[in-house]
């Protein structure tokens, strides 16, 4: 345990017996702490946070072992101490069951045998090893999110004044009578006034999602037909390539801004890197009982083998290429992440030259 200190808290109403068990515990990287009542040893424990192991004797006057382990465990800031019993009382049952019922994790026979006793220590040392490094990657990644919400934060609020004078823009474009005039330039600012209408609208919803946890996020009732095609037509495909929404689709309550980036990405995608002279792509669904699953299939390049395995990894890219390509490997294992959150799985079967279909669980 290098560069880190195992704190044991030694407790027993005999003096030598607290030296002896030190003396047979003691190695690089441990402290000890040691307590001759129950009353002293509670004491110790609240000063003392960072204790790992508890080796309390049982039979202490006063305040016996089994009272003492009771208490430490009806505290939410010390019940998570491992605590061994040593005890000189015979092992049957119902004084085991006893010790188990107040806390204790183990028992320890007196006269202690040195291997045993040495050999459970190091167990219960390596758990508080382990589970310290989890508490500390816990916290770790709590931070970073913490982080990256407050970004999200900023970046979407920043969105929101730039994008509000475009609309404004476009507002003030289709009074003009120039406009009004030209019926071909006047659908294609309505389209563009759609488009950062829904624009701001998500980032509204990025603002409100960055502000609360998973566990506050609100359910909507969202159709789930309507979604894709709303999407489709904002992200204004080119002439020659089709979106059509092929099976029934469910409407459910679901967190909405979350599957709607699932959807736009996959189906962005699908039109970006389609490279035949009519493309198709298409969209459905099947409610599986617990969850839906929903798929995206194109006509479009597919996607070779060795990708394949790898294309949901971060910072993967694959060989297919669209003009003004830019892809970052990002976006893929960002849905990945996404689709797991909700409970499912996402996956894809594709053959190259004949186009990729995208699956995905989506929990109810």
């Amino acid at each position: 345990m290098t560069g880190k200190t195992f704190t044991i808290l030694l407790v027993d109403d005999r003096e030598e017996n607290l030296i002896a068990l030190e003396d047979m515990l003691e190695g690089d990287g441990r402290r000890f702490l040691k307590a001759s009542s129950g009353n002293e040893a509670l004491k110790i424990v609240l000063k003392n946070e960072d204790i790992g192991l508890i080796m309390l004797d049982v039979q202490m006057p006063g305040m016996d072992g089994f009272e003492v382990a009771s208490l430490l465990k009806s505290n939410p800031k010390t019940r998570d101490i491992s605590i061994i019993f040593v005890t000189a009382i015979n092992k049957e049952e119902q004084y085991v069951m006893k010790g188990f019922e107040h806390g204790a994790v183990d028992y320890l026979q007196k006269p202690l045998d040195l291997n045993v006793t040495k050999a459970k220590v190091n167990v219960f040392e390596q758990l508080y090893v382990y589970q310290k490094g989890l508490k500390d990657s816990l916290e770790e990644v709590e931070r970073i999110n913490k982080q990256l919400e407050r970004f999200v934060f900023i970046v979407s609020h920043d969105l929101k004044s730039p994008l509000s004078a475009i609309i404004a823009m476009l507002s003030l474009l289709e009074d003009d009578k120039k406009v009004a005039g030209d019926a071909e330039l006047r659908e294609n600012i309505e389209m563009l006034s759609q488009a950062a209408s829904h624009l701001s609208n998500m980032i509204g919803s990025i603002l409100d999602y960055s502000r609360k946890s998973i566990g506050q996020q609100s359910l909507e009732e969202v159709d789930v037909r309507e979604l894709i095609l709303q999407i489709a037509y904002l992200l204004f495909p080119p002439r020659h390539i089709r979106v059509e929404v092929v099976t029934e689709m469910p409407v459910c309550q679901t967190r909405k801004l979350k599957l709607q980036q699932v959807f736009q990405n996959l189906i962005s995608n699908a039109i970006k890197y389609n490279d035949k002279e009519r493309g198709l792509i298409e969209v459905g669904g099947e409610d599986m009982g617990e969850y839906y699953r929903f798929f995206v299939k194109d006509n479009g390049p597919g996607i070779e083998d060795e990708d394949r395995e790898k294309i949901f990894k971060l910072f993967h890219v694959t060989g297919n290429k669209s003009h003004n390509d830019s892809s970052t490997g990002i976006g893929l294992n960002i849905l990945k992440m996404l689709v797991e959150e909700q409970g499912g799985k996402i996956w894809v079967e594709s053959e190259p030259g004949c186009g990729s279909t995208f699956f995905f669980e989506w929990c109810k």
